[in-house]
């Protein structure tokens, strides 16, 4: 529960300082979408922070910010980033073409296949219970096959068909993105529940500099504005696949 209150306080301050109104049907939706009770499987994966962890990498709270600040601005969550705010655009426009050419980006990117795994699992699970529970799911992307379909992809179009404008979804996605390492975190650090509280809270100005750097990109090639410099994030998450005691799938 007190995730989902952070969550909405960081959409609501979005909202306040971008000067964009939301209906209050939306904001409900919307963290509905990306509460922990959107059954993705989310709990499942680490991406890569359970080899962190066991090799001392992130060891507290300090570290554990550290980490995922670095992913946020520089690594995997960036390149996530960039795809969502694309998809996003295309789907909005009603582009099937543009949208399904950020969909295959989005998986032929992900740096070996736990990410790849991670990726894929929660948007074939998002788009699944999307489908089953809500109308108006973009036609377009009923046809990609699930091992070919990101989250990050998935939950742009669905925010765009159901009129959620960008910088609410993008903050909410990248929000839910973090919330989910940190819990991770707790698990396996172990951090408390006031640590990830705390590694949240500190955090906000980076995700609001982050989604304000990505709302300004330009509608060229998603490639030319990908890139990372977190070699050992993902080598990490590369060498999960292979670690003997394993609470998480990625």
């Amino acid at each position: 529960m007190k995730a989902v209150a952070v969550t909405a306080t960081i959409i609501m301050t979005t909202i306040t300082t971008m000067g964009a109104p939301m209906a209050e049907t939306a904001l409900y939706d919307l963290m509905s979408w990306m509460s922990p009770a959107w059954p993705i499987g989310a709990f499942a994966h680490s991406g890569g922070l359970e080899w962190a962890v066991e090799h001392g990498h992130v060891t507290d709270r300090a570290s554990c910010t550290d980490w995922i600040v670095l992913l946020i601005e520089r690594g995997a969550i960036h390149n996530d980033m960039v795809l969502f705010v694309q998809a996003w655009r295309a789907a909005k426009a009603g582009d099937s073409v543009r949208l399904r050419e950020v969909a295959e980006m989005a998986v032929a990117t992900q740096t070996g296949f736990e990410r790849r795994l991670e990726a894929t699992a929660q948007g074939a699970a998002f788009r699944r219970i999307a489908c089953a529970s809500i109308e108006g799911f973009p036609d377009f992307l009923s046809d990609i096959d699930d091992e070919d379909l990101a989250y990050s992809v998935a939950a742009a179009a669905l925010f765009a068909a159901q009129g959620i404008d960008l910088p609410q979804a993008l903050t909410a996605w990248l929000h839910g993105a973090v919330s989910n390492l940190v819990s991770a975190a707790q698990r396996l650090v172990p951090l408390g529940q006031t640590d990830g509280q705390r590694v949240l809270r500190t955090m906000r100005e980076s995700i609001f500099a982050a989604v304000t750097a990505a709302l300004a990109l330009p509608d060229g090639d998603p490639f030319d504005q990908l890139g990372g410099s977190t070699l050992l994030a993902d080598l990490g998450c590369m060498a999960h696949e292979t670690q003997y005691t394993r609470l998480f799938r990625t």
